[in-house]
């Protein structure tokens, strides 16, 4: 899954490569930079035409940025004393979320960090604070529309409290690594249970079949990320070191539930402040489908927040949905029989599926999509 650079809009610099290439064409004008450090392109900034640029958390020397103003443009410096960049020009990775874990544990990881700066702003009605939360979702957005340009994007969608070591971990993973080996992207809530399986098994993808069943052993140690989220994560992160070239996926986790650490095999983490964002942007993206494993209170609301714009064709023709496990959805929780209802004789009748075992997701999936082999 390649990042997409030709869908970054032009005048978008967010590396310091890109930067320079822009600067030695002779203009800076009009220029989007984000999260730069430019403390040593000071020449360039003094020097080159800058009208109507806007510079986005970058750092720079002083007197650049006084000139910069003067010349014409808008200058947002960086923030101080914030454990997250809200002007950031990339997704996160488990290695950012996460610097710091062997070290210092959980607590001092920036992921834990902002955690506790969203727990201590988001009732104050400091209007400061809002708007830094909203510029950090917007800018989250805008890397993973980049990312995702172009993207065959399939959801996986299930609880946080499917363990490490059970059977239903297993059968997501292997969704995971099924839907990843057929050219898709897949794309989960970027937390624990269903949605690590399923990054896990994109993950081991490339390796052969072996892998994902010494990686499940390994990850059994470590069931959950209670009591300790230090060792659940760090369990992964061994994994990730014996396996170094996993394959690529996408989690879309949130601040919004603490309780929820985000997962190391997602390579790409779009970590959101505002869950409504997260969860409409989850599904929005899915381009390719959605498959709905076994969970509660949050699966149900994912499936009809999905069934939604496909009953509508708000957002175009009806993309697929397939459930996982007939006696959950008919009995435990019927959610199959609505939607089915809902279904009736629209054009979203034709992409919906109810399967009994994950084995036949895939295969459903493609089948609806138009996509089978």
């Amino acid at each position: 899954m390649a990042h997409s650079p030709e869908h970054r809009t032009d005048h978008e610099i967010e590396t310091l490569p890109e930067f320079d290439e822009v600067a030695a064409a002779g203009s800076l004008a009009g220029l989007r930079v984000q999260s730069v450090d430019l403390t040593d392109r000071t020449a360039a900034l003094l020097a080159l035409p800058v009208d109507g640029a806007v510079f986005l958390g970058c750092p720079m020397d002083p007197d650049a940025a006084a000139r910069v103003r003067l010349a014409g443009a808008l200058v947002f410096p960086p923030i101080p004393g914030l454990p997250y960049d809200p002007y950031r020009g990339s997704l996160y990775t488990p290695a950012e979320l996460y610097a710091g874990l062997a070290e210092r544990g959980y607590q001092a990881t920036p992921d834990a960090l902002t955690y506790d700066w969203f727990q201590r702003t988001k009732a104050d009605g400091d209007v400061f604070a809002s708007m830094l939360r909203a510029v950090h979702d917007d800018s989250v957005s805008d890397a993973l529309d980049e990312q995702l340009h172009g993207v065959p994007v399939v959801g996986v969608m299930g609880g946080h409290a499917m363990a490490r070591g059970t059977v239903e971990y297993e059968g997501a993973a292997r969704l995971g690594r099924s839907l990843a080996r057929a050219g898709l992207t897949v794309a989960t809530g970027g937390g624990p249970g269903a949605m690590e399986a399923a990054n896990l098994g994109a993950y081991a993808a490339p390796y052969a079949d072996p892998m994902l069943d010494e990686a499940l052993l390994l990850l059994a140690k470590e069931p959950s990320f209670t009591p300790s989220i230090g060792d659940w994560a760090a369990a992964a992160f061994a994994v990730r070191s014996r396996w170094p070239e996993g394959g690529a996926s996408v989690g879309i986790p949130t601040w919004f539930y603490g309780h929820e650490p985000p997962n190391a095999f997602a390579s790409h983490l779009a970590k959101y402040f505002a869950n409504a964002t997260r969860e409409d942007g989850l599904l929005a993206r899915c381009t390719a489908g959605v498959v709905f494993l076994p969970g509660a209170a949050g699966t149900v609301q994912e499936v009809f927040d999905n069934a939604t714009p496909n009953y509508y064709e708000s957002r175009g023709e009806p993309t697929p949905m397939v459930l996982v496990d007939r006696a959950h959805w008919t009995e435990r929780l019927p959610a199959w029989p609505l939607l089915q209802a809902l279904a009736g004789e629209r054009s979203m009748a034709d992409r919906i599926a109810l399967v009994d075992t994950v084995e036949e997701a895939p295969e459903a999936l493609l089948r609806l999509g138009g996509r089978a082999r």
